[in-house]
């Protein structure tokens, strides 16, 4: 979790579950020494005709082709998949978002079967349309990167020089936000992302308000959508330093719904990067009404990320989540370094 130092409220130090992180560097080669294992273990598991599907050069336009809504894609589906094959899939996906976020990517791809049964196209809302692709080859020497994509699920994954992960954008969807009817009713897949937003809004007085509430009327949806480079967004909310400890305290605690999305590794080396942000410079905006069941959005931005959150359509049941580096989505930062201080054929 991230926990705010007493003697500095505005740094976030970041601390895992179990203790303190890990150093980044150690941290980043445990991550990227699993993701490779895993990879690979996934790559041979496949027959020649399913690693043409998987499989793609990490310089290939698909890499960057990414989106949440049902679509055409490229990749391996697991619907083309053996029993097997799909266990050594989530194996590979648990190495990037591990079981919290397992358990959040499972709740949203049962809730194609919800669709279904509420009469959508049996031929789009298909719990078995989620792809999985391998760019380049893992390994330690190379650059490589791998995604799992399909219907509210884009989780992209970029390794540099065997030690520095990315992980954006990474999008998590929610439809039906909460399930409506049925022996599920009242289930909800994405629940801490929606609550931990309300608890800092409504913690607001009436001075802050004004300040971090930018319009009554939420957009339709994330602005910054599947662009392929996210720009920062205007500088509007109220700003950290504004808020008071317990505020400070339930902002930390809206991050660390994102955090957990990612596997205790990751999160320690995302953690590491959060250190490093002036916290003064990070803002809360929120759009919407305040109130449970009506359509919100809010967005947490500071000078390198973007957490941006909406619930708007289907009257307010239907979330979009992500989170964007405006450097570093698929590993552009770690790219760019990479390539300055050793040249590359590519």
């Amino acid at each position: 979790m991230i926990r705010i130092r007493p003697s500095a409220p505005l740094l976030v130090a970041i601390m895992l579950m179990a203790g303190a992180a890990a150093p980044t560097s150690e941290s980043g080669a445990r991550a990227s020494e699993a993701m490779a294992r895993a990879a690979t273990r996934f790559l041979d598991s496949l027959t020649p005709e399913q690693r043409l599907a998987a499989a793609f050069t990490f310089e290939d336009a698909e890499r960057l082709n990414w989106h949440f809504i049902p679509r055409e894609r490229r990749g391996l589906p697991l619907k083309r998949m053996t029993a097997e094959q799909r266990t050594i899939a989530r194996a590979l996906l648990e190495v990037g978002v591990g079981q919290r976020g397992m358990m959040r990517a499972d709740a949203i791809i049962a809730l194609e079967t919800v669709l279904r049964e509420m009469g959508g196209d049996p031929a789009v809302r298909d719990p078995e349309l989620y792809f999985f692709s391998v760019f380049g080859t893992p390994s330690a020497e190379q650059a490589w990167g791998w995604r799992m994509e399909g219907h509210h699920l884009s989780l992209n994954f970029t390794v540099v020089r065997g030690t520095l992960v990315a992980t954006t954008p990474s999008f998590y969807g929610a439809n039906p936000a909460r399930i409506p009817s049925g022996p599920r009713q009242g289930s909800r897949a994405l629940p801490d992302e929606e609550d931990a937003g309300r608890a800092l809004v409504t913690s607001l007085d009436a001075a802050q308000r004004p300040v971090a509430i930018i319009t009554t009327d939420a957009p339709r949806d994330i602005i910054t959508a599947n662009s392929g480079q996210a720009d920062p967004l205007s500088p509007v909310g109220i700003p950290t330093d504004q808020l008071n400890a317990r505020q400070r305290t339930l902002l930390v605690a809206l991050i660390d719904v994102y955090l957990s999305r990612m596997a205790s590794d990751l999160a320690a080396v995302r953690g590491a990067a959060l250190e490093r942000t002036d916290f003064g410079k990070v803002t809360f905006a929120w759009a919407g009404a305040v109130e449970p069941g009506a359509p919100h959005y809010y967005r947490v931005q500071g000078p390198t990320f973007l957490i941006e959150y909406d619930n708007t359509q289907n009257n307010a049941n239907h979330i979009h989540s992500v989170w964007r580096d405006f450097a570093g989505d698929f590993g552009r930062d770690l790219l760019r370094e990479h390539y300055r201080n050793a040249p590359h054929p590519h």
